[in-house]
């Protein structure tokens, strides 16, 4: 029996090569894409799985108000939330970002980047596996160090470097353990130090939020009593002691300030795709995209199902005396069932197996685009594949095969069954849906491309061009800003270079310091903290709204006055903010003027209150400049830089590399995974437009293919090509205003809600819904018309010789 349905399925593919074709290709296609979403997504979701630990451990993060959520925390939460609360197994601080350094070792200098710094709990929590040394007492003293097993190579060799003293940060560490991480993790670097420890001992009595906090709990449900504890804890050493100096009851002050921050617990599983401030330094997945990449993946392989049904029942047409004579010789339904699944289940196999050669082909593409390292491996992806071979051959091969073996025997064997009207109805159906997943994709792309060129092209409020960010490592003899300013006089000489300036601060990134700003009844807002030396703002040609820019020549501005941004001044409800005192870092100071709102950090996020100061007023701000800004002039460019990398060596730091950017280039970042979403649209919109083209036309061929003796007799009894045409198109263009109408519903109420998350965006107008329309009219015209002009050409003797 199998060896006669393959016969007859391989007669079916020679007799019907476009039909096997365009279907087989169809398939593929959807189900390639399909396979490209769902290693995405097992990436993404694979982070920590191997962590037993993950359980009962959370996230402490702080809700500040107005929706400003702190992923650190104060060195002095955890200890008195351990003291007071029997909920609480253990906790870990850690650094939430990467340093990138030079190790020294027998002479041999390595820069180490992803260097990570926690608390000796931090193996409890991440337990990755040792090669040498114990996760238990790797972390002896503040000087100690651990390597990756990668990096350990790099230095060592094959050797065991236990207790081996490398020179790391200008201080000398002992290796105390070389490690091997098992899986993806959101902590993934190259060595751990513990040195972390000093900086928590030095901030113990301070609330600043410095470190990345996580905690083990003895059972799950303890999260919110857990909350509360630490709600707790801030109001009663923190927010009672600063009512108590002021001499106010807690009441007035709150009323005064504002309510006190409250904490919130995230779980730890599953965290990497939470969206918003994240404290662990590998960052957080892209969760929207992940959903967008899989929804439009499977609407895709939908449409390949859609266009496969379609196509398989227009071809019963061909089929049905066959079925006939089958059911005359005694096959039963059932068996003209199993035939045509049998039929699929090929046909799916060979999709299948092109799908893979399309993903393996096109990988290392996708893996550039999604910067990741994917591949077609793992018992999880066949799994998947196995269930998604079943779910299309169940979906796309049940129905047409349901739908053949009702043929009615005497419709068929009288020549009647081509002129039934359900099949027709099905077919119809079907066609009305792809046209309405072409027309979504269609404005779906477009709207994207409009967001996108939206933000390429808007005034962001400061000039990033010619301003480059010189990396500027920090050192232990001397400070940042005495550093900076050492060498401040001999960057100016270098032919070239415009300015230089410094800010504790880089536009562009997600890091950035925030404190609290209070003036008069006003209640207390949580402003950007943003200091720099002179003539920064000038550099970034950021405007002044009103009165002036800070001046080394008033002693005052390296002291007490500030700048507000616009933002920031209207939060005080004050008509003329310009030299009026406000409370800010516990002291008063005079703003002395308001500059114009710029972005700082992506135009998905509102701009926020700012403040601006020179930094020696608030000294801990120095130890944040991790860069010199210098503009240099747009003429020799490439000399004036190669003329800083020869002084960066000589003078500032001759063991690490001279690394730079431009600050234009570096925001242009922050709408990069925007810019995927518009290429993946842009890509997804040709896959789904070929698609619907081979439906399009392989339903049009056998459509107008039942219609030959009808046209043949039209044409006898005198009918011009031209009405000809127009008969044959017009059923085509009905179908497509219905799919149009039906398309634009879910386009507008998908991208409407996708554009809400970008605060400052466009509105959707009709021009996509035009071009939609425009566009695959044209195209659907051009495929029927080329088609119909073919058959209107027919031989009419060919046809009516026997009639």
């Amino acid at each position: 029996m199998l060896k006669n349905w393959t016969n007859i399925f391989i007669y079916q593919l020679k007799h019907n090569k476009l039909f096997t074709i365009l279907n087989i290709l169809g398939l593929s296609i959807g189900i390639a894409g399909l396979i490209f979403a769902i290693l995405y997504w097992n990436d993404e979701y694979s982070y920590d799985k191997w962590n037993s630990s993950k359980d009962r451990t959370f996230i402490v993060m702080n809700n500040v108000g107005k929706g400003t959520i702190f992923a650190t925390n104060s060195a002095i939460t955890a200890p008195l939330l351990k003291s007071s609360t029997p909920y609480v197994e253990n906790y870990c601080y850690f650094n939430d970002f990467y340093t990138k350094e030079t190790v020294q070792f027998n002479g041999k200098t390595e820069i180490i980047d992803k260097i990570f710094s926690a608390q000796k709990s931090f193996f409890s929590f991440f337990p990755f596996e040792f090669k040498y040394g114990n996760a238990k007492n790797v972390f002896q003293d503040p000087q100690s160090i651990v390597f990756s097993e990668e990096t350990a190579f790099r230095l060592f060799k094959n050797e065991n470097p236990v207790g081996r003293q490398v020179k790391y940060a200008d201080k000398m560490f002992v290796v105390r353990g070389i490690y091997r991480i098992p899986g993806k993790s959101v902590v993934m670097p190259n060595a751990i130090t513990n040195s972390i420890e000093e900086d928590i001992e030095a901030g113990k009595d301070h609330w600043g939020f410095r470190f990345g906090l996580i905690v083990k709990l003895r059972k799950n449900s303890d999260a919110p009593l857990v909350a509360k504890s630490l709600d707790e804890i801030f109001i009663e050493n923190n927010y009672k002691k600063q009512a108590k100096n002021e001499g106010m009851t807690l009441k007035m002050f709150i009323k005064t300030y504002g309510e006190p921050m409250k904490s919130q617990l995230l779980p730890f599983e599953n965290s990497r795709l939470h969206k918003g401030s994240y404290p662990f330094p590998e960052g957080t997945g892209n969760l929207q995209f992940l959903q967008i990449l899989m929804g439009l993946s499977i609407l895709i392989l939908l449409l390949s199902i859609v266009n496969y049904i379609n196509l398989a029942t227009a071809n019963a047409v061909k089929r049905a005396k066959e079925v006939g004579v089958r059911k005359i010789i005694g096959a039963t339904k059932e068996q003209i069932i199993l035939q045509f699944i049998f039929e699929t289940v090929l046909t799916m196999l060979f999709a299948v197996l092109l799908a893979l050669v399309i993903v393996e082909i096109s990988l290392p593409f996708y893996n550039q685009f999604l910067d990741k390292e994917l591949i077609l491996a793992g018992s999880q992806f066949y799994v998947q594949l196995i269930l998604i071979f079943i779910l299309v051959v169940v979906v796309s091969g049940v129905f047409p095969a349901v739908y053949i073996s009702n043929f009615e025997l005497s419709n068929v064997l009288k020549g009647n069954f081509s002129h039934r009207k359900s099949g027709l109805w099905l077919r119809n159906s079907m066609l009305i849906l792809q046209f309405s997943i072409a027309v979504f994709f269609i404005i779906g792309s477009f709207i994207v491309y409009q967001q996108v060129q939206f933000m390429s092209e808007k005034d962001l409020g400061f000039n990033g061009t010619q301003l480059m960010n010189i990396s500027f490592r920090a050192q232990n003899d001397k400070g940042q800003f005495e550093r900076y300013e050492s060498i401040k006089q001999e960057l100016k000489k270098i032919q070239g270079v415009e300015a230089v300036s410094v800010g504790a601060f880089s536009i562009g990134d997600n890091w950035f310091s925030k404190g609290g700003l209070h003036y008069k009844d006003t209640p207390e807002v949580v402003v950007q903290q943003l200091g720099s030396d002179f003539g920064m703002l000038e550099m970034l040609d950021i405007k002044l709204a009103k009165g002036r820019f800070l001046s080394e020549k008033l002693v005052a501005d390296t002291i007490s006055n500030v700048l507000l941004n616009e933002v920031a001044a209207k939060t005080m409800n004050e008509k003329d903010p310009l030299d009026k005192m406000i409370d800010w870092q516990g002291e008063k100071h005079k703003v002395v003027g308001i500059v114009k709102n710029f972005h700082y950090s992506g135009l998905d996020t509102d701009i926020t209150p700012m403040i601006f100061f020179h930094i020696n007023a608030q000294k801990w701000t120095q130890g944040n400049i991790e860069y010199i800004t210098v503009k240099v002039s747009p003429k020799n460019m490439q000399q004036t830089i190669a003329s800083l990398k020869s002084f960066w060596g000589k003078k500032v730091d001759a063991e690490y590399p001279f690394e730079y950017s431009f600050i234009d280039k570096n925001f242009a970042k922050t709408y990069k995974k925007f810019e995927d979403q518009r290429n993946l649209f842009a890509l997804l919109n040709v896959v789904v437009i070929l698609i619907a083209i081979f439906g399009l036309f392989a339903l049009a061929s056998f459509s107008m293919e039942r219609r030959l003796k009808e046209i043949a007799i039209r044409k006898t009894l005198g009918a011009e090509t031209n009405i000809l045409l127009k008969e044959l198109s017009k059923q085509y263009v009905i179908f497509f205003i219905i799919g149009f109408l039906i398309g634009i519903v879910p386009a507008y109420v998908l991208l409407h809600k996708w554009l809400e998350s970008f605060a400052f965006r466009i509105n959707i107008t009709l021009l996509p819904f035009f071009i939609a329309f425009v566009s695959l009219l044209i195209l659907t015209l051009t495929i029927v018309l080329v088609k119909a002009y073919q058959v209107t050409k027919v031989d009419v003797l060919q046809y009516l010789k026997y009639e």
